[in-house]
């Protein structure tokens, strides 16, 4: 049937439907997370951590967690950071998330990616927004609950963020 119709509009009946649709067309408001001011209150690195994992003891990871990422960011507002989690990412034992955290943001934790077996590998390359020099802390959580942790410090030449 649309083969008959294609036959049957010119050109300018086709554009004459096309501006029908557009005419048409609401566009919708956009769904936002919410305004700053809705988000978490600005909290020191310890509450984030207790919040975030409660009173669950967490391991040095060193020899677990790899974090590639510049000693100096020339520029706050996007500093590169890659980290690995070595791990099998088999049913049994896998990385069911990863958090990445910043000391010196007023709102410390930057990322969480949650991972499943599917992943294949615990490997996770973004950007972060970071206020101020200080340590830059990776939490893996595996699939039974552990944790492991390591840290990398950072010098930051210029500001990124304010929240």
């Amino acid at each position: 049937m649309l083969g008959a119709m294609n036959r049957n509009l010119t050109r300018r009946a086709w554009l004459g439907l096309a501006a029908i649709a557009v005419a048409a067309w609401r566009p919708r408001p956009a769904r936002a997370q919410g305004y700053l001011a809705n988000l978490a209150p600005e909290e020191p690195i310890g509450e984030t951590m207790k919040r975030l994992f409660g009173g669950r003891p967490i391991k040095d990871g060193a020899s677990v967690i790899t974090i590639d990422m510049p000693l100096i960011a020339e520029d706050g507002g996007s500093v590169p950071i890659a980290v690995d989690v070595k791990s099998p990412m088999t049913a049994e034992n896998h990385v069911k998330a990863i958090y990445i955290l910043a000391e010196k943001n007023p709102r410390p934790l930057n990322v969480k990616i949650g991972l499943t077996p599917a992943a294949g590998q615990a490997y996770v390359v973004t950007n972060l927004r970071l206020a101020d020099s200080g340590p830059i802390r990776v939490v893996a959580e595996t699939g039974d609950g552990s944790l492991w942790i390591a840290t990398r410090d950072v010098r930051v030449t210029v500001a990124g963020c304010a929240a």
